[in-house]
């Protein structure tokens, strides 16, 4: 064999050596499920690892409600609450999905509207963690720290806030209870939450919430601007008393940019790459654009503190 056919044996090798091929289960509810949106998508784009991603998934589930669930799964196992993406199935619980595959990674992560409070997390959260390594030792627990919700949402916004504090407070917050449930068991993070803040502040256009005025102008199909923030959604729906078009406000999920902002941070995170490298952009999100959610969530990746095993 030639000493170029040696490299190149060589390189392939190197290359199929580093290559990853990974199993993930998401214990999540509606904030793990848009990882689905563009993770799968940049790991077939970038052809470098493989990875089976299953989602269990109620809206809105916190720790204390997943704990609930397990319990009654445990004792009717056709008991199942949980919609996922697996194999095609349509409802699935937890003690059947812990043993469906052997499972590299299984990620963990409260419920948004709870996760500011940090007297919500346990024991719940310690018994999901004791859960999982009973039935999967061999699985890396990982904690998906979510983000704070945009600044027109009513609990965080305005002169008297419901929460009491502001975007930043409840920012503060979530990522100290998160910081704190990682310490404790030492487990690792991944840094959503602080990619979104991180993008809050470096995109050059700030998200201002339409006045009252503003919103009572709009005709649709018209929507209020959205730049500035990756946290958010506006859209018209028809009323079904009045037959009306009526405008309607999600202020707590990710919109289209967020959802490549996730895929970004939990594709470096599961491979150990740079986000910054990635080279799939969808057609619905401009280069500039792009390229701003990927620094951002290289950034939070290499900034955010993990805890040393």
């Amino acid at each position: 064999m030639s000493r170029t056919l040696l490299m190149a044996a060589a390189l392939f090798a190197a290359a199929t050596l580093s290559a990853k091929e990974l199993k993930v289960l998401m214990i999540g509810n509606s904030f793990s499920q848009s990882v689905l949106s563009y993770l799968p998508r940049i790991v077939k784009a970038e052809k470098k690892h493989n990875l089976l991603l299953a989602q269990m998934m109620i809206g809105g589930c916190t720790l204390n409600r997943h704990i609930a669930e397990l319990k009654k799964a445990e004792d009717d196992p056709n008991y199942k609450p949980y919609g996922t993406n697996y194999q095609k199935r349509r409802r699935v619980n937890l003690p059947e999905m812990i043993k469906a595959e052997k499972w590299d990674i299984v990620t963990i992560q409260q419920g948004s509207h709870e996760s500011w409070n940090k007297e919500k997390f346990q024991p719940a959260a310690n018994e999901l963690i004791a859960y999982i390594r009973k039935n999967a030792p061999q699985a890396e627990i990982v904690v998906h720290q979510t983000w704070s919700y945009r600044n027109s949402d009513g609990r965080i916004s305005g002169p008297k806030p419901g929460w009491g504090f502001d975007q930043k407070g409840m920012y503060d917050r979530l990522t100290a209870n998160y910081t704190d449930l990682a310490k404790e068991h030492k487990l690792r993070v991944i840094p959503v939450g602080k990619a979104v803040q991180l993008f809050r502040e470096k995109t050059p256009v700030k998200y201002t919430p339409p006045t009252a005025e503003e919103k009572k102008n709009l005709v649709c199909p018209d929507l209020p601007k959205r730049a500035g923030d990756v946290v958010g959604n506006d859209w018209w729906a028809k009323d079904r008393k009045t037959g009306e078009m009526v405008l309607k406000t999600d202020s707590i999920h990710l919109n289209n940019d967020g959802n490549y902002l996730q895929g970004c941070v939990w594709y470096g995170f599961l491979f150990g790459e740079d986000p910054a490298s990635i080279q799939f952009v969808p057609r619905n999100i401009g280069n500039k654009q792009a390229a701003l959610l990927r620094t951002c969530a290289s950034e939070a990746l290499k900034t955010f503190p993990q805890v040393k095993k």
